[in-house]
C-alpha cells in the first residue's frame, strides 16, 4: 500500500494509486444540499485534500471518482470555473505580505478571465473576477479557500497587525455574498473560528459544519475506516514492533484517536497525519506534534495567567467554544480549535462542554513543551529533573525527591507572571503531569480531596499542598480528612507528605514527610 505522506492533491492520489479514505459521500451531501460552507479542523487533518477533492469534482473529472461513493450518486459531472485561494503557503510578516498573496491569486485569475480592474482594491478585483468567470463560461463559479485564517494566526501576538489582516479579509470574503447570483458553491476552511462579528460579519449565509454530527468524519479517520482501509498495514506495523495486530490497533487508538467535534457522535476521530506516517514508517512516533510547535498557544496561556489544571475541568458554553475572539481572556477555545484539546463531556442542561487531551501523542507532547516555559530556567534541568525524581519515587525515597523538588524552585532564574500562588500551582501541574507518563499520578483539585496521589507497584504517596502556612498543617489535613482510608486494604508502603510554598520567597520553604507505613 502506498501512503500519501505530504500529498494533498486528490488527482495525484487517485492516478498514482495512493491509499484514499472515501469521503465523497459527505462531499456530495454538501454540494447537493447547500452552497456556502465553513469547516474548522486542526492543522494536517485533511482539509486541503478535501478542497482538492471538491476541485476535481467541480472540474467534472468523473474518471477520478470511479469506485467511490459519489460515482453512484452523480450523473451530470458539470465543469465549473474554480477560484482556489490557498493562504497556507506563505509567511505573513506585514500588511504588504497579505496583499501580495491576494494579488498573486488575483493576477492568475485575471489572466484567465481577462479582467481590466487591476488598479482596484483586492475585494473589487475579486468581485469582477467572479463575475467575469460566470459570464465567460456560462457556469456559476466555485470558490475554495484553504486556511482562511493563516495570516491572523501568524499575527496572534500583534493586535494592530491582526486587526489589519482581519479588515482586509473581511472585505475580501464579504464579496461572496454580493456575488451570490454568480456562485454555485463556496467552501472556506481554517484552524480557528474568528467570530462572525469580525471576519464573516458580511457573510451571514455561511453554514458552519465544524460541530455538526453529519460531518464529524469529513476529515480524519474513524475506527471503522481504520479497520476497513488499513488492516494489512496495521498487521505489518504490529509485526515490525513485535506486537499482535490487536495490540497494534490498541496502540494506534491510545496514541492518535480521541478527537470529538460534537456531543452526539460516539466514534472518535484519529489524527490522519500521525496514522499515515506511522503505517508508512512502521514506527510509532509523535508525527503530528513534531511538525508544529504550539508557541502561540503558550503565549496566550502565559499572557492570561491561565491556571493550567483548569484546562480539563472548566466548562465552556457553545458560544465561547465557537470563537477565539475571547482568547485574551480565555485561551481554551484556541486550544480546542487547534487540536490540543477536544470535547470530553457535555452538559445538556447548561449547554456547556468540558475539554480534555484527545490522546497520548498530544498530551505528552504538549506537557513536555510547556515544561521549560513554566519552570525555573536552570541549565539542563529539563533533561534530568523528571527522570531523577521518578527514580526516587520508584525506590521509595520521599526525602530524596522532596529535596529535588525544593531545589527545583530554589535554583535557576525565572519570572513569576501574575500571582505567585498561580505560578506555584502551574509549575506543579506541569511537573506532576509530565511525571505521570512514567508513574501513576493524579491531581485532585476539588474541595475535600487530596492534592496529589502518586502510585507505583510498591509505594503510595499522598501529597498535600499549602500556601503561606506550614507543612505540619498540610500533614494534619491528610490525617483529618482520612485521605489514606481508600488504601486500607492495600499492601504497599504509604507515605504522607506536607508541602508549603511561600509567596514571599517564591520557594518551597517547608516540607515534612510522615512516617511511612503499611495500612493493611
Amino acid at each position: 500500500m502506498k501512503y500519501p505522506i505530504g500529498i494533498q492533491n486528490f488527482a495525484k492520489i487517485r492516478r498514482e494509486g495512493y491509499a484514499y479514505v472515501d469521503k465523497t459521500a459527505l462531499m456530495y451531501k454538501m454540494t447537493s444540499e447547500g452552497e456556502y460552507y465553513f469547516l474548522s479542523r486542526p492543522r494536517r487533518f485533511g482539509k486541503s485534500l478535501l478542497l482538492s477533492t471538491l476541485e476535481a469534482y467541480f472540474e467534472g473529472e468523473k474518471e477520478l471518482f470511479q469506485g467511490l461513493a459519489v460515482a453512484q450518486k452523480e450523473t451530470e459531472w458539470k465543469k465549473h470555473p474554480i477560484l482556489h485561494l490557498d493562504l497556507n503557503s506563505r509567511e505573513y510578516k506585514d500588511e504588504s505580505s497579505l496583499n501580495a498573496e491576494l494579488n498573486r491569486h488575483l493576477e492568475g485569475w485575471e489572466k484567465i478571465y481577462g479582467c481590466e480592474y487591476r488598479d482596484r482594491a483586492p475585494e473589487e478585483r475579486f468581485f469582477h473576477v467572479i463575475k467575469a468567470a460566470y459570464e465567460q463560461t456560462g457556469m456559476r463559479v466555485v470558490i475554495l479557500v484553504d486556511e482562511y485564517d493563516k495570516p491572523m494566526l501568524q499575527a496572534i501576538s500583534n493586535e494592530p497587525l491582526q486587526t489589519a489582516y482581519r479588515n482586509t479579509l473581511k472585505a475580501f470574503y464579504g464579496v461572496l455574498k454580493s456575488c451570490d447570483r454568480y456562485i454555485r458553491f463556496a467552501f472556506l476552511t481554517g484552524v480557528t473560528k474568528f467570530g462572525k462579528v469580525s471576519v464573516f460579519s458580511d457573510l451571514n449565509n455561511l453554514k458552519d459544519i465544524s460541530m455538526l454530527p453529519d460531518y464529524s468524519n469529513v476529515c480524519g479517520i474513524t475506527d471503522t475506516e481504520l479497520h476497513a482501509y488499513f488492516d494489512d498495514g496495521i498487521q505489518a506495523l504490529a509485526e515490525n514492533n513485535s506486537m499482535t495486530k490487536e495490540e497494534g490497533y490498541e496502540r494506534l487508538k491510545r496514541d492518535f484517536d480521541g478527537y470529538y467535534f460534537n456531543e452526539y457522535t460516539k466514534e472518535g476521530i484519529y489524527n490522519p497525519f500521525s496514522v499515515l506516517n506511522t503505517l508508512d514508517s512502521r514506527i510509532f512516533r509523535d508525527y503530528w506534534f513534531e511538525t508544529g510547535t504550539p508557541s502561540f498557544l503558550v503565549y496566550q496561556l502565559k499572557k492570561t495567567n491561565y491556571p493550567l489544571e483548569n484546562m480539563t475541568t472548566e466548562e465552556l458554553s457553545t458560544d465561547t467554544l465557537n470563537s477565539i475572539d475571547i482568547m485574551d481572556e480565555n485561551p481554551l477555545p484556541l486550544l480546542y480549535q487547534s487540536g490540543y484539546l477536544t470535547l470530553k463531556s457535555y452538559d445538556k442542561e447548561f449547554d456547556s462542554y468540558t475539554l480534555g487531551f484527545p490522546n497520548r501523542e498530544v498530551e505528552q507532547g504538549f506537557i513536555k513543551y510547556l515544561f521549560p516555559f513554566y519552570t525555573p530556567k536552570t541549565e539542563d534541568k529539563s533533561t534530568f529533573s523528571i527522570p531523577q525524581f521518578v527514580k526516587d519515587v520508584r525506590k521509595g525515597d520521599p526525602e530524596g525527591f522532596m529535596h529535588r523538588l525544593q531545589d527545583f524552585f530554589a535554583t535557576g532564574d525565572y519570572q513569576v507572571v501574575g500571582k505567585a500562588e498561580k505560578y506555584f500551582q502551574n509549575t506543579l501541574y506541569v511537573f506532576f503531569r509530565l511525571m505521570g507518563f512514567y508513574v501513576d499520578v493524579e491531581r485532585h483539585t476539588s474541595n475535600g480531596r487530596l492534592d496529589i496521589l502518586i502510585q507505583t507497584p510498591e509505594y503510595i504517596y499522598i501529597l498535600e499542598l499549602k500556601i503561606n502556612q506550614t507543612a505540619a498543617i498540610a500533614l494534619q489535613q491528610i490525617e483529618d480528612k482520612g485521605y489514606a482510608i481508600p488504601f486500607t486494604n492495600d499492601s504497599r508502603l504509604l507515605f504522607t507528605i506536607g508541602i508549603n510554598f511561600s509567596t514571599d520567597t517564591k520557594l518551597i520553604d517547608d516540607w515534612k514527610v510522615g512516617e511511612g507505613h503499611n495500612i493493611k
